[in-house]
C-alpha cells in the first residue's frame, strides 16, 4: 500500500466521471483505512477530548446540555465508556485479530463505512434530542452487529478457538450499550446509571483478559527479563471471581441480595495484586511503555479495592473509587496500549518520545487527583475560594484532556503515514 493516491492509468479521452470513480477508489486505499487502529486511535481520543471538555464546562456552569435526550450524567458515562473506551478496545481486537488468525481484517470501504456510522452516532448523541438518541440507538446497534460479525467470521474461519471468548465479550458490551441507551431515553435513569457502572466492571474484566496476555509478553521483550509464568489457578480464579462480581453487582441494582458485591470485588482486587507481582513490575521502571501498563494494572487492583471498601461506612466514595478505575486503569492502559500498538503495527522502534512518557505521568496524576484530592482537608482550598470536590473533578478532567492531546499531536503523523521499511 502506498501513502499516495493509487496511480491508475487513464486514456487521454477519459471522462471526468471515470476520473471521479478512480479517485473515490483511491481514497479508500489510503493508509488510514488499512486497519481499524489507525482511524479509531485518532477519532476516539479526539472525540473524548471534546466530550470531556464539554463535561468540564457543564460542571462549571458555562455549558448546558439539551435534556430532551439523554440525561447529562448518562451522556457523560456513555460517551466515555462506549464512545471512547469500548471503541478503542474494538479497534485493538479487530487489529490484533489479523495477527491472531492470519485472516485480513476490516479495511478499505467497509472500514470507512463503519467509521461513518460511528461518527453519526457520536453527532446524534451530541445533538441529544429524543429522536437523535433513537437514531443513535439504531446505528450503534448496527455498528456492534457489524463488529461482532466481522470478528466472529475471522476467528471461526481460522478455527482460532483461543480467541472465541472475545465474541462473548463483544456481545456483552453491545448488550450493555443498548440497554443503557434504552433505559435512559425511557426515563429509567437510575437503571441506566447502574448499567453504565456495571459496564466499567465488564471493561475491567476485558482489560484483565487482554492485559494478562500482553503485559507479561511485552515485559519479557521490553525489559529483557526471564520468561514470566502466571499460575493457571490464578488466571482461572480471576475470571470466575470477576464474573461473580459483575453478576452480583448488576443484580444488586434490582434486588435485595443476602450477599454484597464488595466481597467479590475485594477478592478480585487481591487476586489482581498477586497477579501483578508475578509480572516483575519493578523491572519496568526505566521503560515508559512498560511501567505505564504495569501502573494501569495496579490501578485495577487499587480501584477495585477502594470500590469494595466503599460499601462499608468508612468514608470512601463509590464515585471516587470508580474513577480510579476509569482514569487510572482504563484511560492509562488505553493510552499506553495505543502508544505501543501504533508503533508496533507501523514497524517503528518500540520506544516512545519523552513527551509521551510525560503524558503517561499526567494521566496518572489525573487519576490520583480525581480519586484522592476530594479527601484533602478543606482548609487547603479555602484560600482559593473553591469547592474541593469540584476543583478535583475539574483539574482531573483538564489533565486527562492534556494527556490525550499530547498523544494526538505525536501520533497523528505515525497513524496517517505508511509503515516504515524494516531494515
Amino acid at each position: 500500500m502506498t501513502n499516495n493516491l493509487l496511480k491508475i492509468e487513464e486514456p487521454v479521452n477519459s471522462k471526468s466521471k471515470t476520473h471521479s470513480l478512480l479517485t473515490t477508489k483511491s481514497i479508500f486505499a489510503h493508509v488510514i483505512f488499512d486497519l481499524p487502529f489507525r482511524s479509531y486511535f485518532l477519532l476516539a481520543p479526539a472525540f473524548a477530548v471534546t466530550c470531556l471538555t464539554l463535561w468540564l464546562a457543564f460542571l462549571n456552569g458555562v455549558f448546558s446540555f439539551n435534556t430532551t435526550g439523554l440525561t447529562p450524567v448518562v451522556w457523560h458515562l456513555h460517551e466515555m465508556i462506549f464512545g471512547f473506551s469500548a471503541t478503542i478496545a474494538v479497534a485493538f481486537i479487530l487489529t490484533a485479530s489479523q495477527t491472531w488468525t492470519g485472516v485480513r481484517s476490516l479495511h478499505g470501504k467497509a472500514l470507512a463505512l463503519l467509521i461513518l456510522v460511528w461518527l453519526i452516532v457520536r453527532i446524534a448523541l451530541l445533538i441529544n434530542t429524543k429522536y437523535s438518541v433513537y437514531t443513535a440507538l439504531v446505528l450503534q446497534a448496527i455498528w456492534w452487529i457489524a463488529v461482532i460479525y466481522i470478528y466472529t467470521k475471522q476467528v471461526i474461519s481460522a478455527q482460532n478457538k483461543r480467541n472465541y471468548l472475545f465474541i462473548a465479550m463483544l456481545f456483552l458490551m453491545a448488550l450493555m450499550n443498548t440497554l443503557v441507551l434504552v433505559t435512559d431515553i425511557s426515563g429509567s435513569t437510575d437503571i441506566a446509571l447502574h448499567l453504565s457502572r456495571s459496564m466499567i466492571l465488564v471493561f475491567v474484566l476485558l482489560m484483565s483478559l487482554i492485559g494478562g496476555r500482553v503485559i507479561p509478553f511485552f515485559t519479557v521483550r521490553g525489559a529483557n527479563t526471564e520468561a514470566i509464568t502466571t499460575p493457571n489457578w490464578l488466571n482461572f480464579s480471576l475470571i470466575i471471581v470477576s464474573l461473580f462480581s459483575i453478576v452480583v453487582f448488576i443484580l444488586s441494582g434490582f434486588f435485595d441480595l443476602s450477599v454484597t458485591p464488595a466481597i467479590f470485588i475485594i477478592t478480585a482486587s487481591i487476586l489482581h495484586f498477586i497477579r501483578l507481582l508475578h509480572w516483575r513490575p519493578l523491572k519496568t521502571l526505566s521503560v515508559p511503555l512498560l511501567w505505564s501498563l504495569h501502573i494501569s494494572y495496579l490501578f485495577i487492583a487499587l480501584g477495585l479495592l477502594m470500590l469494595g471498601l466503599s460499601y462499608y461506612n468508612i468514608g470512601i466514595s463509590f464515585s471516587d473509587a470508580l474513577h480510579l478505575l476509569t482514569i487510572g486503569a482504563m484511560s492509562l492502559m488505553i493510552l499506553a496500549m495505543m502508544s505501543r500498538v501504533s508503533l508496533g503495527h507501523t514497524n517503528r522502534a518500540l520506544k516512545v518520545k519523552n513527551i509521551i512518557a510525560f503524558s503517561f505521568l499526567i494521566m496518572l496524576i489525573a487519576a490520583l487527583t480525581r480519586g484522592f484530592m476530594p479527601y484533602l482537608p478543606t482548609e487547603l482550598f479555602q484560600a482559593m475560594h473553591v469547592n474541593p470536590t469540584l476543583f478535583a473533578w475539574s483539574l482531573s478532567a483538564a489533565l486527562w484532556v492534556i494527556a490525550m492531546l499530547i498523544f494526538l499531536k505525536v501520533y497523528w503523523p505515525i497513524l496517517t503515514t505508511e509503515k516504515q521499511q524494516q531494515s
